[in-house]
Parts: C-alpha cells; structure tokens; sequence
C-alpha cells in the first residue's frame, strides 16, 4: 500500500448524531479525511446510549458508527461556543448534519451563514424528507421511511402485517448516497471553487430503490400493484426462500439456463419424471405462470434434505444459492474472513473489539480505520491548538465550560 487514502487533507465537521450522519463520518473518515465529531455536552450524541451499551461512556453502536474520529464537545448555548464552532467549521471542507431543517439555522449553524463565511464548504443535511415539499417540517427517521416508501408493504407474508426490517435499510442506504455527493461536490469544487448545499432525504433515497416496482405500476398504465409475496418472487420464478429439514436456504434459479440445469437435477434427485424437462417451464413467462405448480415440487424435495447436501448439489450445477445465516455464522464466514469485513481494534477500556468494516477495497490504499471512536470531548485541547488558540484560551474555554470532556474511569 503506497498511496495516500483518497481523501487525505479534507477536514470534515460530523454535527450529526445517531445513524445516517454519523455513518457518512464513519465513511469519510475510512476514506482518508480528518473527521471531527461534535457532540453536546454532557449527553453527547444520543447514540452512545443505543444498544449494546457498555458502560456510562459508550455503546457498540457508538463504537461502531464514530471510530476513526476525533471527539470534541461544544456548549453552544455560550456565545463563545457559537464562535469556536463557526471558526472550526471556517476551516472545513465539508459539514454534516442530520436535525430537523431550519435547526441549525438558531445556533448559526446553518448552510447559509456557514457558505457566506466559508464558500468552498461542502455542507450535506440528511433529514427524513428533505429541506423542501410540504413534509419537511416532519420529524421521522428511517422505520418512517421505509414504511411511506412503499417496501415495507411488499415484505412479509400475505394477510399479515409486514415485519420490521430489521437493518436501518433507509439510513445506511441514505448514508452511502451521501458519501457519494459529498466527493462528487469536493471533485466539482476543483473547477467551480465553490462549495454546496447536499439534500439527502430518507424517503428520497428508499423510493429511488424501487428497481421494478415504480416502473411496474406506472408502465402497465397502473395495472400492477406490488403486493406481499411471502418468500418468493413472482415474477422471478424461481427465486426464493425455502425450509430444509435442518435450516432454511436462497435458490436463485430465474435464469433460463440455470433453470434448466436446476429442474433437471430435481427431477433426477427427487424422482420426479418430466419436471426438468417441461417445456411449459423453460421460459420466466411460463414459469411465473405455472409458479404454484413449480413451487410444491421445489419444497416438497428441499424440506427432505439437510441445507448442506442441497448446497453441494446446487453449487455442483453452478446454481446459485445461499444458506440463511445467524450472525455467529456470518462472523464466522471464512469468505468475511478472508476480506476482512469483520475488523479488530484495541480500545483502552474495553479491550479487543470486533466491529464490521467498511467494504471499501482499494489496489493501493488500505480503508480500515486503526483509531477507536473518541470519548466525550477526548480532542478538544488538540483541535483548538491546531485553530490557533493559545494555551490561556483553551484553558479559558475549558474552565467556562464552553469545551466539555468528560470525566473517564479507567
């Protein structure tokens, strides 16, 4: 590894708390950039109160979402820290929030008097709905979005309520988009020199994933209405869910060709003369026509036979297809192993964490992030130094309260 992370020398505020936001520091922060994470004091981000919580200081998800950052924790309630934020953030590429709009616009927080003070700044707010339209007032987070985005409805077993994802699908997914913008702004701001604004919304970015449900309803002048399938796809016959004797397992098997090869080795296997080669199959048209039929001769032979056995025989046919894992199973993965997706780090306190890495792979650089996620205004000292405020200030500042650390047992 011999070049420079991508983002090296790019300053980045994280005003952000919980999820969305400070995944996009999280990603920054792999990617190269000096990441500065602003908290309130005493409480900090709400975040280090959400699950797994390990002590008064921390959680897991803390832990996770802030590692590679550096922790200040600012009273912007003093005027003093009003003007220490807005000096930081004068010196910034890049600003994050992720509060209701118009909330940074009291603490002078707010994209305006930031870009008039700093024009090369790229500010990104991720909110439910955006800064626009009639529900940008609303509160919400990603359980709202998925719901109101019409993939929540088409999950789940028919005549039920749909469940609860159980992956923050809306802010992570969010978060990404917004990793993305923020370096397509930093690349526009070499030819324009200039800075803007990012809009992220949750509900934008869930309706921009429909890959064939929007297109579906609206080209068939209305006719198609995605509805809760259970644990297959219906127009994608076949491609599934199914129950073994001993766990449960994905077939995607919807291609023409490797249907083929799949409905001959249930026939084979299975005893069951014909299947592999009944033409009425042999096309996705035909097959999602004949889907009810198709499916009790594929569950009745996958609930006779261990996950294990049914594996080797697809993947001897290049069928593709998966076990359903635990997450012990995934950690355990020699295919995570090897790419290095769960990631260790040595925390003063806590010892040896194992925490999911990021799934950024360069030829050249290395994205795994070393440094554990900060405590409560751990970094106040070295980021007002490196402001070019002199020792009597900082002590100052710190006496008043204006730049809060938090008291750490060991």
């Amino acid at each position: 590894m011999s070049q420079p992370l991508p983002l090296t020398g790019i300053r980045v505020i994280d005003y952000s708390h919980f999820l969305a936001g400070p995944y996009v520091g999280r990603c920054l922060a792999g990617l190269g950039a000096e990441v500065i994470k602003v908290e309130r004091p005493g409480s900090g981000d709400a975040g280090r109160q959400h699950s797994f919580v390990l002590d008064d200081y921390q959680s897991g998800y803390f832990l996770q979402l802030n590692m590679g950052k550096q922790g200040v924790s600012v009273n912007m309630k003093d005027p003093r820290g009003k003007a220490f934020m807005q000096q930081l953030c004068d010196s910034a590429d890049v600003f994050i929030e992720n509060y209701r709009p118009g909330a940074l616009n009291k603490l002078g927080l707010g994209y305006q008097e930031l870009a008039a003070r700093n024009p090369k700044l790229v500010y990104c707010s991720i909110s439910a709905y955006g800064h626009t339209g009639p529900d940008a007032h609303r509160a919400g987070f990603g359980l709202i979005a998925e719901a109101k985005s019409g993939i929540m409805q088409m999950v789940g077993t028919p005549g039920e309520a749909p469940p609860l994802l159980r992956i923050s699908l809306g802010d992570m997914y969010t978060g990404i988009h917004a990793v993305a913008a923020i370096n397509a702004a930093l690349l526009g701001r070499v030819t324009s020199g200039k800075g803007q604004h990012i809009d992220m919304a949750l509900y934008d970015t869930l309706v921009s994933m429909h890959e064939y449900a929007v297109q579906c309803h609206t080209l068939s002048g209305g006719d198609i209405l995605p509805e809760q399938t259970g644990h297959d796809m219906p127009t994608s016959t076949l491609y599934g869910v199914f129950r073994a004797a001993d766990g449960d397992l994905v077939i995607a098997a919807q291609v023409d060709e490797a249907w083929k090869r799949f409905a001959t080795l249930v026939e084979q296997d299975a005893h069951q003369p014909g299947f592999g080669s009944d033409a009425r199959f042999h096309t996705l048209k035909g097959r999602n026509a004949h889907r009810e039929e198709i499916l009790a001769t594929v569950k009745a032979w996958v609930a006779h036979n261990p996950v294990a056995r049914l594996l080797g025989l697809l993947d001897g046919i290049d069928v593709p297809c998966a076990k359903v894992q635990r997450i012990d199973e995934v950690i355990d993965d020699p295919q995570i192993k090897a790419r290095g997706m769960i990631q260790e780090q040595q925390h003063p306190r806590y010892g040896t964490l194992r925490l999911p890495n990021l799934p950024f792979r360069f030829s050249d650089c290395d994205t795994t992030i070393a440094s554990v996620a900060p405590d409560l205004g751990e970094h106040n000292v070295q980021v007002a130094q490196r402001l070019g405020l002199s020792a009597d200030e900082i002590a100052r500042l710190v006496a008043d309260g204006v730049l809060y650390t938090q008291e750490v047992k060991p």
